[in-house]
């Protein structure tokens, strides 16, 4: 027999989605069915949290209690890097295989580690802008206007300055 379900209970269910979309309802179905939640609901509830990412996959946490769901975005660093370039939002079931060439300050290197800084692997907060700076580097833009490979090189050799947190 299986276990009893506790509504009072917090559960948390993570996927990842496409903003500013309705989840697909299939894959939300078997993961949410089970706790007495509407999938069509939950999908329109992700659509309305993540307008802001429209167009960039990006993590969706649902915390569920009381058969009530609180949807709460969990962004990676890409999709951070992606936003800060401020490209439009792409269609992307029609433009695919996008090349992200922009130029982002230093400063919102260093805004973005602030923001990854609580899941970072790193124990100093450099290592935390250079795994931003690494990310950079796989998106394809630069930083202040050079690849982001060479600012590492800096932060490494002490040339460029780091804050404290």
């Amino acid at each position: 027999m299986a276990p009893k379900f506790d509504p009072n209970e917090i559960k948390e269910v993570c996927l990842r989605c496409v903003g500013g979309e309705v989840a697909a309802t299939s894959s939300l179905a078997p993961k949410i069915g089970p706790l007495g939640l509407s999938p069509k609901k939950v999908g329109d509830d992700i659509m309305k949290t993540t307008s802001d990412w429209k167009g960039l996959k990006v993590t969706v946490k649902l915390i569920i209690q009381n058969r009530q769901a609180r949807v709460e975005v969990i962004p990676s660093a890409s999709s951070l890097i992606i936003r800060a370039l401020k490209e439009p939002p792409r269609d992307r079931k029609k433009v695919k295989n996008i090349k992200h060439n922009g130029n982002l300050s230093l400063d919102q290197v260093i805004e973005i580690a602030r923001v990854m800084r609580p899941r970072s692997g790193a124990v100093l907060f450099s290592g935390t802008v250079k795994e931003i700076l690494g990310t950079a580097q796989s998106v394809g833009c630069t930083v202040e206007g050079q690849p982001p490979h060479d600012i590492i090189d800096g932060v490494n050799d002490g040339s460029v300055e780091m804050p404290d947190e």
